[in-house]
Order: structure tokens, then sequence, then C-alpha cells
């Protein structure tokens, strides 16, 4: 309730300003709409506020750690078992906070500008499984391969190198969005398999078994940086001589650099506060 009775009396002091201006207060009749008059060119920088929705797709994430572990294994050579599907996808929720550093060029209405957005919060999810299947392979054996992968990823800071495009009514100012999305996040994962020959000829003496074979394998990238792209929404509102009030919805799409990386989107919407030099 104390926030929404402050944003109603920000609101309000704003328009109460800006009648203050009309010419029919005056005593005159108004022209009708006009064309803008606040000036958004120049520097600015500000800070807000964020909530937002993160999915990771970890189905990746692991194969690589299993290669490494069946490399010169004739199942993963006639099967590929690196390549079984043992990951999943994760959702999360999280809240953050950071700031905006930009600049503007207008004419007239139209406006193009450059920014810097930054957020701290804490995206985290993690994914694991495993499969097991059983061959007759090679001739007269028996063979069993279980794999397993465990992948958790944590993106504490995150933002966006954007270009921005907008159109100004006077003290509002919808603009639009699109860019280069970084990030810093610590990924942990993990790989073990399992494998056994059991022989199942006629050969006296028999063959002997094979195995059991367990070996395992871990990866920790800790701040590691990850990339991809951004775009978004946004509406900046002047209130008084420089300052300015913002509503904002970012998408972000971190995609796979190498092997150690989770596909990602994440999605939040963010209110601030930011002054026009």
């Amino acid at each position: 309730m104390r926030r929404f009775v402050l944003a109603t009396a920000m609101v309000g002091m704003a328009f109460g300003a800006q009648a203050a201006d009309l010419p029919i207060l005056r005593g005159s009749f108004s022209d009708g709409l006009g064309r803008g008059t606040v000036n958004w060119a120049g520097a600015y920088i500000g800070g807000q506020a964020t909530h937002g929705a993160a999915d990771m797709n970890f189905a990746n994430s692991g194969q690589d750690l299993l290669a490494q572990l069946l490399n010169n294994v004739d199942l993963e050579a006639q099967f590929n078992i690196s390549q079984w599907p043992v990951l999943g996808t994760a959702h999360m929720q999280s809240s953050g906070y950071g700031g905006f550093l930009g600049y503007n060029f207008q004419w007239d209405e139209a406006l193009f500008g450059i920014e810097l957005n930054y957020t701290h919060g804490k995206f985290f999810g993690a994914s694991s499984g495993g499969q097991t299947r059983s061959f007759q392979y090679p001739t007269d054996y028996l063979s069993t391969a279980s794999v397993s992968s465990s992948s958790s990823l944590r993106i504490t800071d995150y933002g966006s190198v954007r270009f921005r495009g907008g159109y100004a009514f006077d003290r509002f100012l919808p603009y639009g969005f699109a860019g280069v999305a970084l990030g810093q996040a610590d990924i942990n994962r993990r790989a073990d398999t399992y494998l056994y020959y059991q022989y199942v000829g006629t050969a006296i003496p028999p063959l002997p078994n094979l195995g059991p074979a367990i070996n395992s394998l871990t990866d920790n990238a800790n701040a590691h940086f990850i990339y991809g792209l951004a775009g978004g929404l946004g509406l900046d509102m002047m209130l008084y001589s420089g300052l300015f009030a913002r509503v904002e919805w970012e998408y972000l799409r971190f995609s796979s650099s190498d092997n150690t990386s989770v596909n990602t989107t994440v999605n939040t919407v963010r209110a601030g506060v930011g002054y026009k030099f």
C-alpha cells in the first residue's frame, strides 16, 4: 500500500507540473496537441529493481564429459552412448537490482541511443539423470552400459549492451531495444560411466567376463563468461527537470559458446529511476 501511495503521489506531481504550463490555465485556449517539448538528448544514469524467470536447458551439457570417459570404447563407437539423453530442463524465478548508463541522440521526436544495463541477482537451476542398456555385443557377450550425469548453473550477474530507438510524446518516451547479452555464471558438471561385459558363449573353458569398469569425471567453471542476444520494450517518463521513471521488459538468451555452457533464456520486468544530464 505504501508503494502504491508513493507511486500515485509521484505521478500526480508530474501531472500537476505539466498542467500548470497549459495555456488554458493561464486564461487562453489551447492550440491542441503540440510537438514534444522535453529534451531527451544527452547522457543519463539510473538504478533499477528487477524480477524475472529463467529457463535452462541442460540436455547437452554433459555429453563432452561422457565422450571423454568412453573414448576408444567399442560400445561408444557402436551405440553412441555419450549422446543418450539423460538431462532435462529447469525453471526458476528471482529478483535483483542494478543500474543503467546511456546516451541519447534526438531528432525532433525521434530518438536513437546506446545503453549499458546491469543486474545483480541469482538464477540457479540443476538437472540430473541416467540410463542403463544392455546389448548382445560383441559376439558371445552380453554387455551392460550405464551412464549418468548432473549439471547445475548459477547466474549471478548479467546485463546487456543495447541500441535503443524510440519516439517522444512530450514527457513520455516509449522505446524498443536490441543488443548483446552478457553474463557471469558458475557451472558445475559431473559424468559417470559403468561398463560390464558378461560372456554368454559356449567356449570351454569359457572366456572371462570383463569389468565392471567404473569411471567418473567432473568439471567446475566458476565465474564463467556467457553471452547471447538481448531485446525488449520500455517506457521512460520525465518527472521533473531531468528526473525520469522507467518501466521495462527485457529478454535475454544465452547460447552455448562451448561444451560447458547451458542454453538459457531470462525474461525480466523492471522499474527504475534515472537522471538525464
